[in-house]
């Protein structure tokens, strides 16, 4: 038989039988690898362990360690638990099961309604299933082949997605006992590998996510490895329930969400507000000193607009309906850059000028169906802390540098891990990217040159890019753990040549500026949602909406609570004074609640001292200290932005 070369991640090359599969590949290696691996990546694309390779080829080997083996695991599952409710209401009928960034759905007809009563019997079968170790086995179909047989067992949901698949695409079922799915994989060896089930919720959920079709019921579950895994899962959920941005946002006097104003949008509160100014405040001593320039633009603008970015019809799903006014249209803003390339071309420039730097905390509008949004992260308004850079080509690199380097100073200052992901065009998907496949090669070139020569350790997103251009995306992770993308530097070639925007070179002639989109917070609403999260509501001190509750004794201390407050104005700490008639250890405890950091609590002895009693939110009393000493303290952790 023919040899066949294995060229593996770390390049070294082993030979190996042609039509040999990963499953054999893994075991040469070792049985604890093989015990571990799911699926395998050959050549870039993801298989079943039992595909024979037929061919020289590189391969991956995927275990549930990495997220793109979870992933596939999840898949399975979904399947498992299809297989489940089948099994306990035949009747069933069932569109479709993907796998998401924590778990899995199934979007099911059933004419009875599944309720929480009902998920540890789903539970119990997906255990049986579990332990039968049944094979997933894959089969392919030609149309009319997968046509007849999905109509044979009542699936006729899935000869809708079988309509719509085009010509010349494989069509493949999957089967593990008696269920067998439309599915195009891969899968893992056998239903024997998933260890730990919980499902989490039932929900309604429109047939194509069309409120005009049927409702079906979207059935959410989680499911490990082992059981370990879930529990600290489960564990992690608690933890972040305590942490929901919701519920702390509420408590804490930050935001509102009301349906008298609309929902996904949200009014911030004085103290919500006093939060986000010190925000953007930080970001805009940041940008006067790397040379930003200032705008402000309009929340609407012409149709035509954003016809000519490209913005409509790219995103025409996400946007609301254009507004008629007279014999012209207008579009609540989706996005800001259009007005800054409009300010760009409002007069000539020299390559002198270059770059030109525009920056704006601009508020856009993206049309979120009702049941999508959730507090602060999935909003009908937002805000950006936006800015548009038109730079001359070799100035591009530094540009670029400057841009992620002020980003890693923003998650660096909030003490948050970072990664980052090059998200790249899918040459495969063509018609989502706009401009010429030899804009986006340099583009993309320029971009990892870029994170090459600053260290950055990424991985690459292919068809993550934004439709006009690749970018660097920042991967947060949070004191939970959870992994979120927050800021973004990209590389722009196609809005200059959409809106003809042009400088005066050194020769005289006129030429295209390049573009560069950052944006180091993304969104301010989501951005606080997870820091809120982060933080559990404990916010350092330089950003805490009240920095000191001043807490009088009784009536006759206010007075000097009173100039307490007005000396900390002056060196801007932000305070309060409960003047109320209430027992002082109520009102500890209600500054407590309020997450205030630092407590002053006010009697005969701090006023006839001139001193002040000082607690730590959450560490309790830390004794009295001088005035003076106790706002040195606070304004070097104000100074220096300390965690503290």
């Amino acid at each position: 038989m023919s040899q066949i070369n294995i060229r593996f991640p770390d390049q070294s090359v082993k030979t190996f039988e042609k039509g040999t599969t990963p499953l054999a590949i893994a075991q040469s290696i070792s049985r604890g690898l093989a015990e571990k691996c799911v699926v395998a990546d050959v050549n870039g694309k993801q298989v079943d362990l039992t595909t024979p390779i037929n061919e020289d080829a590189s391969i991956k080997l995927l275990t549930t360690d990495t997220p793109e083996g979870m992933q596939v695991f999840w898949h399975s599952s979904a399947h498992v638990m299809a297989q489940a409710v089948k099994r306990l209401w035949p009747e069933a009928k069932f569109e479709d099961g993907p796998p998401t960034e924590a778990g899995f759905f199934y979007d099911i007809f059933l004419p009875r309604a599944i309720s929480q009563e009902d998920f540890p019997k789903i539970e119990a079968e997906m255990e049986k299933i579990a332990k039968e170790k049944l094979s997933y086995s894959r089969k392919e179909l030609s149309r009319s082949e997968a046509m007849e047989f999905f109509k044979s067992i009542g699936q006729d949901f899935k000869l809708d997605i079988i309509q719509n698949i085009p010509d010349g695409q494989t069509i493949s079922s999957y089967t593990q006992g008696e269920f067998t799915d439309l599915c195009r994989g891969p899968h893992i060896p056998h239903t024997g590998l998933i260890k730990a089930f919980k499902v989490m919720s039932v929900a309604g959920a429109f047939y194509k996510g069309d409120e005009n079709n049927i409702q079906l019921q979207r059935l959410r579950a989680i499911s490990f490895p082992s059981k370990k895994q879930l529990d600290e899962y489960l564990t992690m959920l608690e933890e972040a329930k305590r942490r929901d941005h919701r519920k702390l946002g509420k408590e804490l006097e930050l935001f509102l969400i009301t349906p008298a104003i609309g929902g996904g949008l949200p009014v911030w509160l004085p103290n919500g507000t006093v939060l986000r100014r010190t925000l953007e405040n930080f970001i805009k001593e940041e940008l006067i000193k790397r040379g930003y320039q200032e705008v402000i633009t309009p929340h609407i603008g012409n149709l035509n607009l954003y016809k000519t970015s490209g913005h409509y019809p790219y995103y025409s799903d996400s946007q609301f309906a254009p507004i008629k006014v007279e014999d012209e249209e207008y579009l609540l803003k989706p996005m800001n850059c259009p007005h800054h390339h409009q300010i760009y071309s409002s007069k000539p420039h020299s390559y002198r000028d270059l770059p030109i730097r525009l920056a704006e905390f601009g508020t856009v509008y993206r049309y979120e169906q009702s049941g999508e949004l959730t507090g602060l992260s999935r909003v009908r308004g937002f805000t950006q802390d936006d800015a548009h850079i038109y730079c001359r080509h070799d100035q591009l690199k530094d540009e670029l540098v400057n841009a992620v380097e002020l980003t890693q100073l923003v998650f660096k200052t909030f003490g948050m891990d970072v990664t980052t992901r090059l998200s790249f065009r899918d040459p495969q998907n063509a018609e989502k990217f706009a401009g010429s496949p030899e804009m986006w090669e340099q583009a993309q070139r320029e971009i990892k040159e870029v994170a090459d020569s600053m260290n950055l350790i990424y991985q690459i997103g292919i068809g993550e890019a934004s439709f006009y251009g690749p970018k660097i995306d920042f991967i947060v992770k949070d004191a939970l753990g959870r992994k979120w993308q927050l800021g973004t530097v990209q590389v722009d070639y196609v809005m200059p040549e959409r809106f003809e925007l042009e400088y005066i070179g050194a020769d005289n002639q006129k030429h295209r500026p390049v573009i560069i989109h950052r944006a180091p917070f993304g969104s301010m609403e989501r951005f606080l949602s997870i820091l809120i999260e982060h933080y559990a509501g404990n916010f350092p001190t330089w950003i805490a909406p009240i920095q000191v509750a001043i807490l009088p004794i009784a009536d006759g201390h206010v007075a000097y609570g009173e100039q307490l407050k007005t000396r900390f104005e002056s060196e801007k700490i932000r305070s309060s004074v409960d003047a109320r008639n209430e027992k002082i250890g109520y009102k500890i405890r209600e500054a407590e609640m309020k997450k205030i950091p630092y407590i002053l609590v006010i009697g005969d002895k701090e006023v006839a001292d001139t001193k002040v009693a000082v607690r730590r939110h959450g560490k309790g009393d830390q004794g009295a200290v001088t005035l003076e000493n106790f706002i040195k303290d606070i304004r070097e952790k104000i100074e220096t932005k300390s965690q503290d």
